[in-house]
């Protein structure tokens, strides 16, 4: 079976590896291995956007930018870039007087929800694949999957990046044909690139530190 997977990075990041810093050094395409048994994967499309300096961690856009750098030596993978935006706002503190506002910044992806489901009816149309799989919990995806499964006729299942607690998107288990629950630690720590890879430029070593 021809499989195509679209990873919503956000989804996957905020999901199963932020707070876990030894498994930040993901392999997407090896973790598909793992969870998708029995595939032939023609295709990983991962959806991101570069994030800016943040006043804690002045260096995180540095270390997404090796780890672009890593998901590039995978041959089957292409990275697909939406926005990511930095604004401020005024908004009432939670648990407190609504009238209390303070001034936060609020950080806003752009365009990669609306990339993902672009692709995976593109794809579609082209005929790439049998099946596909979404990994991620964004409830938005919804029509684009129920259009490749209703009129196309194609299999499709999603892998949910969240937390088992919090359960897949009814919406989503609605729409597709199956649904793998959670992504297990095991599986993300067996996914992990080596500290040293290299590429056309040279070597390149895991981040010492990660936020």
């Amino acid at each position: 079976m021809v499989t195509n997977v679209y990873i919503d990075g956000f989804n996957l990041y905020y999901g199963s590896l932020k707070g876990n810093p030894t498994l930040k050094w993901l392999n997407p395409a090896e973790m598909c291995r793992i969870l998708l048994p029995n595939r032939e994967i023609h295709r990983i499309r991962y959806f991101t956007a570069r994030i800016s300096p943040l006043p804690h961690d002045p260096q995180a856009p540095h270390r997404q930018s090796i780890y672009l750098r890593a998901l590039e030596t995978i041959p089957n993978l292409t990275i697909h870039l939406g926005e990511f935006a930095r604004r401020r706002a005024n908004l009432p503190l939670a648990d407190k007087d609504p009238t209390e506002i303070v001034t936060v910044i609020k950080m806003e992806e752009k365009r990669s929800d609306v990339n993902l489901a672009t692709y995976l009816l593109v794809d579609c149309f082209d005929g790439e694949f049998d099946e596909a799989v979404v990994i991620s919990n964004d409830s938005d995806l919804t029509l684009p999957i129920k259009m490749v499964s209703e009129r196309f006729g194609k299999r499709v299942g999603t892998i949910n990046p969240s937390p088992r607690k919090k359960g897949i998107s009814r919406a989503l288990i609605a729409a597709t044909d199956f649904q793998v629950e959670a992504i297990n630690r095991r599986a993300l720590a067996d996914s992990q690139f080596p500290d040293v890879l290299s590429d056309a430029r040279g070597e390149f070593h895991r981040p010492p530190r990660w936020g």
